[in-house]
């Protein structure tokens, strides 16, 4: 791949993220990513968060559920703390510069970095050739994504690393290929204690919604007796909590337990242990259980209040699409410039 360089032209700070509406949030998501958009609020930077309904049909949807999931995300989205009125929030198939934008940098993009992306690798399998062109092209649309409002900064889990490195490629070719320093090269924010989120059923994977078992995730619309029991019921090892973090190298469920405590009580793993060490999870989990209701319940309550409205819901969608065209339509306007693209009717 084309190796980044950071161009010297100075661009505004700016973070942007997106989740795919195509299954119910998780503790994962709140953790990983809600969580932390909504803090970035408190720093004075523009903030625009996409819910990609655009990534969600790279596999087939049903149309009615898709339209229901988008609006439980920023029912999510909003209940964790987001404010639509401090923050961009919208879905992107109503700013029609994502696909746009994604086309060009199709046409920048190699077909052999597509290929090397471990998404496509697990998703397509050896039923690649039965595979969307969407799923193989993925990459270059979330490329798109953040490149159409010039983002400087982007939260990852550590997941999505690849791609945004595949983005970062994409930007410093685009640059080099015509001359001009016109797209920062975006800088990953992989930070805290539970960046990414295991399955409470197996610590070696990621809590996903796509797990069979619901037993493995903590859903953001479980009600406090659901979360007590699943953490309650969360595979660990016979041995007690360890002295130090050291000492859970080799313990992937019990780190697990503990990277989630420490996230839900906005502390570091080391502070958990200074405070649990040698506890057993008889009285480990509980005190966990007690944690995460008392943060989880509020949203879930929220997010229950919102969801009987959908036309508000819509409504907020619907404005932050308008502000997030009136940052990406120019940025827009002047990529076709560059590539040499007659524009006489400009929007």
């Amino acid at each position: 791949m084309a190796e980044p360089v950071q161009t010297p032209q100075a661009f505004p700070t700016r973070i942007f993220s997106g989740i795919q509406p195509s299954g119910g949030l998780t503790l994962g998501n709140y953790l990983g990513a809600l969580k932390r958009f909504a803090e970035k609020q408190n720093d004075g930077i523009e903030t625009v968060y996409c819910l990609v309904d655009m990534h969600a049909i790279t596999v087939w949807q049903d149309p009615e559920k898709l339209r229901q999931q988008t609006r439980e995300a920023a029912a999510g989205f909003i209940a964790s703390g987001v404010d639509p009125k401090r923050s961009v929030l919208f879905n992107q198939s109503q700013v029609s510069a994502h696909a746009e934008l994604a086309w060009i940098l199709n046409c920048v993009a190699r077909m052999g970095w597509m290929g090397r992306m471990t998404q496509w690798k697990d998703k397509a399998g050896k039923n690649s050739e039965n595979a969307s062109l969407g799923l193989f092209a993925y990459p270059a649309l979330m490329a798109a994504d953040i490149l159409a409002y010039k983002a400087t900064h982007v939260p990852v889990g550590e997941d999505q690393k690849q791609h945004l490195e595949l983005t970062r490629d994409i930007a410093a070719k685009f640059n080099n290929d015509y001359g001009v320093n016109f797209f920062p090269i975006t800088e990953p924010m992989i930070e805290g204690a539970a960046t990414r989120v295991m399955s409470l059923r197996d610590g070696s994977k990621k809590m996903s919604k796509s797990d069979p078992s619901d037993q493995s995730r903590i859903n953001l619309t479980d009600d406090a007796d659901t979360i007590a029991k699943k953490i309650k019921k969360a595979k660990t090892d016979p041995e007690p909590l360890p002295e130090t973090v050291e000492g859970l190298k080799d313990r992937p469920e019990a780190r697990n337990l503990v990277n989630i405590y420490a996230a839900l009580a906005g502390i570091t793993p080391e502070a958990v242990m200074a405070e649990h060490a040698g506890a057993p999870f008889g009285s480990f989990k509980p005190a966990l259980a007690d944690l995460a209701v008392a943060h989880l319940s509020p949203i879930t309550t929220e997010m229950t209040r919102l969801m009987q409205d959908p036309a508000e819901i819509d409504r907020i969608l619907g404005d932050g699409a308008d502000r997030a065209e009136a940052i990406a339509r120019p940025i827009l306007e002047d990529v076709y410039g560059i590539v040499g693209m007659i524009r006489s009717r400009r929007r």
